[in-house]
């Protein structure tokens, strides 16, 4: 898989800003995804060493609407960018980009653990690597970066907007009864309703989709196994 848009990832604070506010224009949040159609569901999923300054991707394949697993993808490397809020995606998305240019297949919706437009300058990871695959994306996050909003209902698919200021910029959905709600915003080439309905429709027992907790477990796994000298 070839990245469709292409950029350096040696940046300033200011130059990371002003990429975002350029490639922000290129994000589409206007298309409505047929979720009948989708047949490969790609989800990520980063996990950090405590010690050594590693990063750990994983990007999994499955297969929807069984949500079967199809095929797993891993790289590692050193982190290349300091952390901090609202800069995510120049810290993973380099670590990301080699496990989509060795892919060979190709997949239909592609959930990210981060914020799509749900984001200061409404360029999350889930739209920065949405915008560079020309793919459809959607960030399911378990926390708020931004935003202000009203509790949902207590059911399965309840949602309320999160909005800053007058402008929606996510849903915080419940998926399912009584847990904890998650901040699901449009990345690229999805809209609000894609969003949400992509969301619930690859949730199974847990409150995170299952391919997200799929690729969360799996990409501990490694970096545990890295922890222990078991894998090269």
């Amino acid at each position: 898989m070839k990245l469709v848009i292409q950029h350096k990832w040696d940046l300033t604070f200011p130059e990371a800003r002003h990429l975002q506010q350029e490639l922000r224009s290129q994000v589409d949040v206007s298309t409505s995804l047929d979720i009948s159609r989708i047949q490969i569901v790609a989800a990520a999923d980063i996990s950090y060493s405590r010690k050594g300054g590693d990063l750990f991707g994983v990007v999994v394949l499955l297969r929807f609407p069984e949500l079967t697993l199809l095929a797993t993808y891993a790289h590692r490397m050193k982190v290349p960018f300091p952390y901090v809020p609202g800069y995510l995606s120049f810290r993973e998305v380099p670590l990301l980009i080699p496990i989509f240019e060795q892919m060979e297949a190709d997949f239909d919706v592609l959930l990210c653990d981060a914020q799509g437009i749900a984001h200061p300058r409404r360029f999350g990871l889930a739209s920065h690597l949405g915008v560079l695959l020309d793919k459809p994306s959607v960030g399911c996050a378990k926390s708020r970066l931004v935003g202000d909003y009203r509790e949902p209902g207590p059911e399965k698919g309840d949602y309320t907007f999160l909005l800053d200021g007058e402008e929606p910029i996510g849903l915080v959905l419940r998926t399912r009864r009584g847990v904890k709600p998650l901040f699901v915003s449009p990345g690229h080439r999805t809209d609000f309703e894609s969003a949400r309905n992509i969301t619930l429709a690859c949730v199974t027992r847990y409150r995170i989709p299952e391919p997200l907790r799929l690729a969360h477990r799996i990409v501990n796994t490694i970096r545990a196994q890295e922890r222990e000298g078991t894998v090269s």
